[in-house]
């Protein structure tokens, strides 16, 4: 039963469950998003799901298209790059004011993230694991206590995630996460920025390795 405060609107729920069809790779790059057939499909009316394109596009998950329709967007080589380079910058941070700046009601919050993680690699639940995933790397940012950079993680958290939903290695991915984990509760700085710099090579790695398997794929 919904309560009256967990009112959403349409727009928004079109948008939460696109978001979510894209980034858990149920609508892949270059797939058609039609507003008729979207609107057909989820039951609701053309208006939401018109928004709801909207604010993917300026998400930068969807490229629009004349009239209406519009396609999932294809990341190029060149998307990634820039998309490694913001990332390593942005993260390396936040761990690092993490580490410095956590409380323990964060350190909890971020331990159930890792938690549910886990549980989902074990179980080979890949669209779990890796949205506890992206719930880690949130949470990291909230603890980081830097509104501007919290405001610049909105701005860029769908490109992100998809960016760190690159990889296969679930169990490897949670485990890497374990170690941050540990270093940021003890609050060992230098261990953090050391292992972060590994975290972010190994995104890296599986980001371009996707790239070029799609590009095979489409060849």
């Amino acid at each position: 039963m919904t309560e009256p405060g967990d009112f959403m609107p349409e727009s928004e729920r079109v948008t939460r469950q696109l978001r979510d069809e894209i980034l858990d790779g149920v609508r892949g790059p270059g797939s058609r998003l039609v507003e008729r057939e979207l609107a057909e499909a989820l039951g609701v009316s053309r208006l939401p799901v018109r928004e709801a394109l909207k604010t993917l596009v300026s998400e930068g998950l969807v490229t629009p298209r004349p009239r209406t329709w519009a396609v999932v967007r294809e990341f190029t080589a060149s998307d990634v790059a820039d998309l490694d380079e913001v990332r390593s910058a942005l993260e390396t941070l936040a761990f690092r004011l993490a580490a410095q700046r956590h409380t323990r009601d964060g350190l909890r919050r971020l331990r159930a993230d890792l938690d549910a993680e886990l549980e989902a690699a074990r179980a080979g639940d890949a669209v779990r694991a890796r949205r506890s995933a992206a719930d880690f790397h949130q949470t990291v940012t909230a603890l980081a206590a830097n509104e501007l950079l919290n405001e610049l993680d909105r701005v860029l958290s769908s490109r992100m995630r998809w960016f760190r939903g690159r990889h296969d290695d679930l169990l490897g991915v949670a485990r890497e996460h374990e170690d941050l984990y540990q270093a940021i509760a003890a609050r060992d700085v230098a261990r953090v920025e050391a292992l972060v710099l590994h975290h972010l090579a190994t995104g890296r790695t599986a980001a371009l390795g996707h790239r070029a398997h799609d590009t095979r794929g489409d060849a």
